[in-house]
């Protein structure tokens, strides 16, 4: 295994690796985005600075992430439907706590769920979730469709990163010292796969307002 990978022994502290947990839930996980995508449809946001992103995401939730000229933040409107974000599932809900208890934090309930997707030369830069007010609470994030390698940082931008490749079904939890570590996706890998096509789907739970 290459350096820069670390295998499941070796996950640093304060980053919970769960290969597989949602495999079982994967067809219906992805039923439930498409329901979700009807309502609150994907879309390409832009940073700050005018940059558009390369992942589509949409959320669900009592809040949803938006990225406009006036910055990053959550809001409880969809500002492209002028509605509020969909529901979130109750499985959506289940699993979080579940993958979060398993992390260990106990207690957890998600209020948002950001969902991205990705297709192939979509990534995700280096960055720290900073937008939610109570960093106490743990992120889980879920892995559906095509794989993708995950990059783990420390508590500055410029720290070195490790890779962890993510699999149809994984689970990634951190919190704690690590709740504002760097973190991001390396240019997504074409490919194939059976229920999401040449396509990525990532569910990160968060407690947002």
């Amino acid at each position: 295994m290459p350096p820069d990978l670390f295998p499941e022994t070796q996950v640093p502290v304060g980053l919970t690796y769960l290969p597989g947990f949602a495999l079982a839930e994967e067809a219906a996980l992805l039923d439930a985005v498409a329901t979700i995508a009807a309502a609150a449809p994907f879309r390409q946001m832009a940073t700050p600075g005018g940059k558009l992103m390369s992942v589509a995401m949409t959320s669900c939730g009592d809040a949803g992430w938006i990225t406009d000229r006036r910055g990053y933040r959550y809001s409880t409107i969809d500002p492209q439907t002028g509605a509020a974000w969909p529901p979130m599932p109750a499985m959506f809900r289940d699993l979080a706590m579940r993958a979060a208890t398993n992390g260990g934090f106990e207690n957890f309930i998600p209020d948002a769920c950001l969902i991205n997707r990705y297709i192939p030369g979509a990534k995700m830069t280096l960055h720290s979730d900073a937008d939610e007010r109570d960093f106490s609470a743990p992120i889980v994030s879920v892995s559906l469709g095509l794989p993708a390698v995950f990059q783990w940082g420390g508590a500055k931008r410029g720290d070195k990163t490790t890779r962890l490749p993510l699999t149809s079904g994984d689970v990634v939890v951190w919190g704690g010292t690590a709740r504002r570590h760097y973190h991001g996706i390396l240019p997504l890998r074409d490919g194939e796969h059976s229920l999401t096509g040449r396509s990525r789907i990532n569910l990160t739970f968060r407690l947002a307002l």
